[in-house]
């Protein structure tokens, strides 16, 4: 995957990984004698994508995905189809084919909403977030970061918070609205101060002062 080197929202792990359904690691069992789960087409064109992903061979692994995502379906296997989704949409990612990453993650998204899979909605939701930053739609972005937020106070990250803050003000600059970059990092100043954490709150109250002097 990406790294969020950029403040990328892109750094979200496997997804459909809750109680509801198996983690992406988990599709192919590593057993010594070959399963009925191993030799399904399916999951090895899934496992085939997750190593052409690795080496970078992102057309290759597109291709896997895609003839994992055909085979999930045809067994009506909604995990499978979410988690194939979801890979096809990284490798579209990569190859900066990004509309085509949005409907893959938008049908991952819809299942796993369905499931009330909140973790996995969350990493969607930094991957879309990404997307649409790439293709200059930046209102959506802000969309989804401010849906980020809600989920970090409810499980109370005050970690993950604050990284979405930083992109959210990130994003504000990139649209020109330094009044409201300014007030985002004074927000994640306030709650570097609160951890007492004061070195990174007077970073923050700068970057802020910088941006409307």
């Amino acid at each position: 995957m990406m790294n969020s080197g950029q403040h990328d929202f892109y750094y979200g792990e496997k997804i459909m990984a809750s109680t509801f359904t198996q983690s992406l690691a988990s599709l192919g069992p590593a057993q010594p004698a070959k399963t009925a789960a191993e030799n399904d087409p399916a999951k090895q064109d899934y496992r085939e994508g997750r190593e052409q992903f690795k080496k970078g061979e992102y057309a290759l692994a597109a291709m896997s995905f895609h003839n994992a995502l055909k085979g999930f379906e045809e067994q009506g296997d909604e995990s499978g189809i979410a988690n194939a989704s979801d890979r096809l949409g990284d490798a579209c990612l990569e190859r900066q084919d990004y509309a085509a990453a949005l409907a893959h993650y938008r049908r991952a998204y819809a299942i796993c909403e369905k499931e009330e899979d909140s973790f996995s909605i969350l990493a969607l939701n930094k991957k879309m977030a990404a997307a649409h930053r790439k293709l200059g739609e930046l209102d959506k972005a802000l969309e989804y970061a401010f849906d980020m937020v809600e989920h970090y106070q409810l499980t109370k990250d005050p970690k993950g918070m604050v990284e979405t803050m930083i992109v959210i003000a990130e994003l504000y600059q990139e649209k020109g609205d330094k009044l409201k970059a300014a007030d985002t990092y004074r927000t994640v100043a306030a709650i570097h101060k609160n951890f007492k954490h004061q070195r990174m709150a007077e970073e923050f109250a700068i970057l802020a002062d910088n941006l409307v002097e």
